[in-house]
This record gives C-alpha cells, sequence and structure tokens, in this order.
C-alpha cells in the first residue's frame, strides 16, 4: 500500500511509502530511498529529513517496537500502521526541533490519507500515549536484552559481540553503528590530487577534512557530490575510507597484471585501474552477475580508465578452471560478506543477518581463495578483505587457508596512516567511524 496519487507529498509521506517497502518486501532502504527522492518533488531540506526519518526508524526499529509492545491486540490489516507508529515514534524521540502535537497530526492525516477504515483512530491513540509515557528499556542488569533494545541490534549478535571483544568495547561498536556514517571520496590520482579537488569542493560550498585513515580520501560535511562536475568526469568516486585501504594493501604496480575475483561494483577494480599503465597494466573483473558486470564498466568509462580493465561473468569459485596457474602478478578478493561492518550505512542488515549466515558465508570465502590461490605468480600478493567484523568471516578463514596453503605468508600491513599485525588489519567501526574492515596481504613464497 503506498499514498494514494491525490494525497499531498511530504517528506514524512515519502519516508513512509520507503518504509514500508523495506519493511514488507525487505528491500534495500538506500535503493527504495533514492529513488522516491529522485522522484519526488521535495525540497532538499525535506529530501534531508525524509532520509533522516527512513534510516532513523530502521536503525532503531527494535527499540521503537519495545515502545508499543502489547498495544496492539492483534497484527493491523493495513500495512502502512507499524510503519506509521515506528516512524512517528522516532521523531518524537529522536528529532527534538520536531514539536510532539506537529507529529501526531502529521500522522492523524497520513492515517486518514492511507487507510480504507478506521486506522487512524489507533494510529491516534497509540502516539498519545506513547507521548504520556517515558521510553522504555529493559531492566540494565539483564546486559544483553538492555544492549539489544538500546541499540537496536538482535540478540545474537549483542551476545557474539560481548563474547569476542569484551564487554566495553562490544557497547562502543554497538553504539557507533547508529551514528551517521561519513561523506568520503577518494581521489582517482591518475587525474587529479587532493590539494586541488579540496580547494573546488571548498569552492563550491562543501567543508572538507582530509580522512585519518587514508590520506586518498576526504570527508565532506553533506551530500551532493554526485552533481559535481568532479564526480561526473571521474576526478572522485564515492568510497569509504576503510574500503580503499584493501587496494592500497594490494600495491599494485603500474605493469601487473591483476585478478579482481569478487568486483562490482567496481570501486576497487577502478582503484587498481587507476595505478596501472595503459597498454601494460591490466586489472581482470570477475562478478557472477552479467548485470553488475555492466555497472563496473559504466564506473570505469566515468573514472576514465575502462581501457585498462576487462570483466568475465565468472564464479571466483571456479577461476582455476578458466585462468592458467601462475597468471597474475596480484590478486584482490574483496569476498562476499555479511556486511556487519556497514551496519551504520545500510542498517537493515542488522535484521536479515543470522550467525548461520556468517558461517556459510565463511565456507564460500575459503572456497574462493582456495581456488584463486593457484593463479598467482611466485613471490606475488593476493589481498584478501571484507567488510565485516566477525571472526568466522576474517581471521578464521586465514588460518584455514594456510593450514591448506603452507607456502603462502602473512605480510604485515604497513600504509600510510594505518598498521596490521601478524594476522591482518582489523578496522573497527568506532576506531575512525568509518566502515568496519578487515584485510589480511599473502605473499606466495618464490
Amino acid at each position: 500500500m503506498t499514498r494514494p496519487h491525490n494525497a499531498p507529498e511530504s517528506a514524512r509521506s515519502v519516508a513512509l511509502d520507503t518504509l514500508i517497502k523495506v519493511l514488507k518486501e525487505k528491500s534495500y532502504s538506500n535503493i527504495q530511498l533514492n529513488r522516491a527522492l529522485k522522484n519526488s518533488d521535495l525540497s532538499d531540506r525535506d529530501k534531508h529529513l525524509a532520509t533522516q526519518i527512513v534510516y532513523g526508524t530502521i536503525q532503531y526499529k527494535l527499540f521503537l517496537e519495545y515502545q508499543i509492545e502489547g498495544m496492539l491486540k492483534s497484527k493491523p490489516k493495513e500495512d502502512f500502521v507499524i510503519p506509521l507508529l515506528l516512524l512517528s515514534i522516532y521523531q518524537m524521540d529522536f528529532l527534538d526541533k520536531v514539536p510532539t502535537h506537529a507529529i501526531i497530526n502529521e500522522a492523524n492525516e497520513l492515517a486518514k490519507q492511507y487507510s480504507r477504515g478506521g486506522s487512524y483512530k489507533l494510529i491516534n491513540a497509540i502516539l498519545r500515549d506513547v507521548d504520556r509515557s517515558e521510553m522504555k528499556l529493559p531492566d540494565a542488569k539483564n546486559e544483553v536484552e538492555y544492549l539489544s533494545i538500546k541499540e537496536s541490534m538482535p540478540v545474537w549478535l549483542v551476545e557474539y559481540l560481548i563474547k569476542n571483544f569484551r564487554i566495553e568495547k562490544a557497547k562502543d561498536m554497538l553504539a557507533s553503528f547508529n551514528t551517521v556514517p561519513h561523506n568520503s571520496i577518494r581521489i582517482n590520482q591518475a587525474l587529479t590530487n587532493v590539494p586541488d579537488v579540496v580547494e573546488e569542493l571548498e569552492g563550491e560550498g562543501f567543508e572538507t577534512e582530509i580522512s585519518k585513515v587514508t590520506p586518498n580520501n576526504i570527508v565532506v560535511n553533506h551530500g551532493g557530490v554526485v552533481e559535481t562536475h568532479l564526480f561526473q568526469d571521474g576526478y572522485i568516486t564515492i568510497q569509504d575510507e576503510s574500503a580503499s585501504l584493501a587496494v592500497e594493501a594490494l600495491k599494485v604496480e603500474p605493469d601487473d597484471y591483476v585478478l579482481d575475483g569478487c568486483s562490482a561494483p567496481g570501486g576497487k577494480t577502478i582503484q587498481i585501474a587507476e595505478t596501472l599503465k595503459q597498454g601494460t597494466g591490466h586489472v581482470v573483473a570477475l562478478d557472477i552477475h552479467a548485470k553488475k558486470l555492466k555497472l563496473v564498466l559504466e564506473n570505469a568509462e566515468r573514472m576514465q580508465v575502462a581501457e585498462q580493465i576487462e570483466v568475465k561473468e565468472l564464479d571466483a569459485r571456479k577461476s582455476s578452471s578458466y585462468f592458467s596457474a601462475g597468471k597474475f602478478d596480484k590478486i584482490l578478493i574483496d569476498a562476499p560478506c555479511s556486511g556487519l561492518g556497514l551496519l551504520r550505512r545500510k542498517p537493515e542488515i542488522r535484521y536479515e543477518k543470522s550467525y548461520q549466515d556468517v558461517l556459510n558465508l565463511a565456507k564460500i570465502q575459503l572456497a574462493i581463495l582456495s581456488d584463486v590461490a593457484p593463479l598467482l605468480k611466485p613471490n606475488g600478493r593476493l589481498v584478501y578483505s571484507t567488510c565485516t567484523i566477525t571472526l568466522e568471516e576474517n581471521e578464521l578463514v586465514l588460518a584455514k587457508f594456510l593450514e591448506s596453503f603452507p607456502q603462502f605468508e602473512v605480510e604485515k600491513i604497513r600504509l600510510d596512516n594505518v598498521f596490521g599485525d601478524e594476522t591482518g588489519l582489523r578496522i573497527s567501526p568506532e576506531d575512525y567511524q568509518s566502515d568496519g574492515f578487515y584485510i589480511t596481504s599473502l605473499r606466495l613464497r618464490g
């Protein structure tokens, strides 16, 4: 159910339409929201409000549901009821600049527009009950349940973080996942440099800060860089600071022949290509979906590095059946993973993933590594990375790989601003307020 055609458009109606699709159809929030905003006539201010409401409501879904626990006698028949209640309570508790009476009045109007029955009466009654009472939390003595509701994280994940990273670090990680993600851009070093980009961005009204993670990334104070000529002409691209480190660890040389085994949407493929010398350096980008490889090529054209890139529709677990042994100087495996390092950027992941998913993905990751390993030249470098925080997908995959391939050794990662240890480089989400990431660099002994 979506907004009737004759109903007025507002930030909250766009947010509600988006949340109905995300919560009912399990759609990705960023895709649905971007589509809704693109098709709307909202002002920039209202687009910002709609974005804040959508992401905030998804982030705090468990907390918001806890506030109305016991208030609904049965599951509402109309799809909009729960999303409207949640987004309204989110505003009441987290958006201080919006008066509560205005939030409730807007919710009543939306309920009247969307409802085919008397659901607006239920909406009004529940929101007024919530307004009259304080926001609820479980007893803090039950640490897991308390943190699960407070930070809106599934119980299994709270238990996992406490078990593996100690309680204080777990609390810091959980809290960091609900903070606003950085707007991070990476410089195309083949075309420009950081000082020139900073000067131009600041001339267009952006506030900039050089990333604390890597000097090749710039953090800007708001979105909108995709509208600049710098982005459209390929001088910059949107890429998280931590994600940029995987290619930096690969230490690509201009004449290298490189395999990017899990490439789409192509950010790291393009980062590799920027270092390669046209005509001699080359990167082969694999993915199992042809549509995603098309996106890689489109991004490569914009970034002016398409001539250095070849795409191949292929499952990385079958690489050795297509490529000959010892073919590549460098291999990057930015493996499919649970994505738990991206929770502040993709909040719905927390509700979709389970510990069993982690175990299943770890098997796939190990299979990919095992299949590409013979394709590396002696003294070549294999970098394995994930955007997740679990040991099973990171250090334990590495340990199992080395058991089967003792001819590989771990290299300590030493980059401009960050350093790894004997098991690799782990960026925790609260370290720099960037994505959570794991990277390990392996050299094949000659």
